[in-house]
C-alpha cells in the first residue's frame, strides 16, 4: 500500500521538498535500477530489504535511513518474507551536502520520529512544502549532531586506549563505556582511523613494548606485563606475530644494532 502527496514546488533556498509518500511494500517489491535528480532519503520502519548503491549490495532493517544522491544509479528491493515498510521524502538543496550524506545507510538516533511526524503534512495544504522543509532542517540537524558525536566516540576511544593500554582493556570493554554496540564501534572507528581498533590496541601495546625493551632495557616478561599481557607466552606470540620476531630475538638484533 503505498501513499504519497502532492509537493508543490516552492524553490525554497536551503532545503526544498519535492516528494513525500510512505509505503507498506509487498514481498519482493522492486524499485529501479534508476537515476534520481534530486536527493531522496527512505527511513526503513520495519522489515527488511536490500539496496545497491556503487556496485555494493547492503542489507537493511528497521532504523536505517538509505541514501540516494541526484544522478547515481541505485536499485532497491523489499524482503520476500518481511518486506519492508519505508517513508520517504525528496529534496533539492544549494548547500553542499555530499560529505554529511556520503554513506549510503545512516543510522541516526531521533530521524525516525522526524520522519514521522513528516506524515502530518497530508493534513496541510498551502504550508505543506514549509512544513516539509522545517523537518528537513531538522533531520539535517541530527546527522550534523550525530556526526560530530561519531568523531567524538572515537576520539574517547583513542585516548582510552593510550592511558589504560597497560591494564588490558579490550575493544568490548571500551564499546560498552561508550554505550556502542562492539561492531557498530569497530565500523565507527575504521572509518575514521583506517584500521580496526583491535589492530590499532595491538599496535600500541607492541610499539610500546618494543620501546621498554629496547630503550629501558626490560626483559620480555616485564615488557608483556607492562602493556596488559600477564601471560609470557601469549605476549610473545602476539609480539611475534606483529614484528616477525620473538621479542627475545627483537631485543637481541637491537642490541647488536647498538654495538
Amino acid at each position: 500500500m503505498q501513499h504519497t502527496e502532492i509537493i508543490i514546488d516552492q524553490r525554497y533556498p536551503g532545503l526544498n521538498p519535492r516528494q513525500f509518500g510512505y509505503e507498506k511494500c509487498a514481498p519482493g517489491h522492486f524499485y529501479g535500477p534508476a537515476v534520481r535528480t534530486h536527493w531522496l532519503l527512505h527511513f526503513v520502519v520495519s522489515g527488511r530489504g536490500i539496496f545497491q548503491r556503487g556496485g555494493v549490495t547492503h542489507r537493511l532493517a528497521a532504523g536505517s535511513i538509505f541514501v540516494i544522491p541526484p544522478y547515481e544509479e541505485t536499485y532497491y528491493e523489499a524482503d520476500a518474507e518481511q518486506p519492508w515498510t519505508y517513508i520517504w521524502v525528496g529534496f533539492s538543496t544549494e548547500f553542499d551536502v555530499k560529505e554529511l550524506l556520503a554513506e549510503p545507510v545512516i543510522r541516526c538516533p531521533g530521524a525516525g520520529m522526524v520522519f514521522e511526524e513528516m506524515k502530518y503534512c497530508r493534513h496541510l495544504e498551502s504550508g505543506r512544502s514549509a512544513y516539509l522543509s522545517g523537518k528537513l532542517w531538522e533531520l539535517i540537524s541530527l546527522l550534523q549532531e550525530r556526526s560530530n558525536t561519531e568523531i567524538g566516540y572515537v576520539d574517547k576511544a583513542v585516548h582510552c586506549m593510550h592511558s589504560e593500554y597497560m591494564s588490558g582493556i579490550t575493544v568490548q570493554e571500551i564499546a560498552s563505556r561508550l554505550n556502542l554496540d562492539r561492531c557498530y564501534f569497530s565500523t565507527l572507528f575504521k572509518t575514521q582511523m583506517g584500521i580496526p581498533p583491535m589492530q590499532y590496541l595491538i599496535r600500541l601495546r607492541m610499539e610500546k613494548a618494543a620501546e621498554l625493551m629496547r630503550e629501558h632495557g626490560e626483559r620480555p616478561s616485564t615488557a608483556g606485563a607492562s602493556v596488559g599481557y600477564p601471560d609470557l607466552y601469549h605476549f610473545s606470540k602476539v609480539f611475534k606475530g606483529y614484528f616477525g620476531l620473538s621479542p627475545r630475538a627483537y631485543l637481541e638484533k637491537n642490541q647488536k644494532v647498538r654495538r
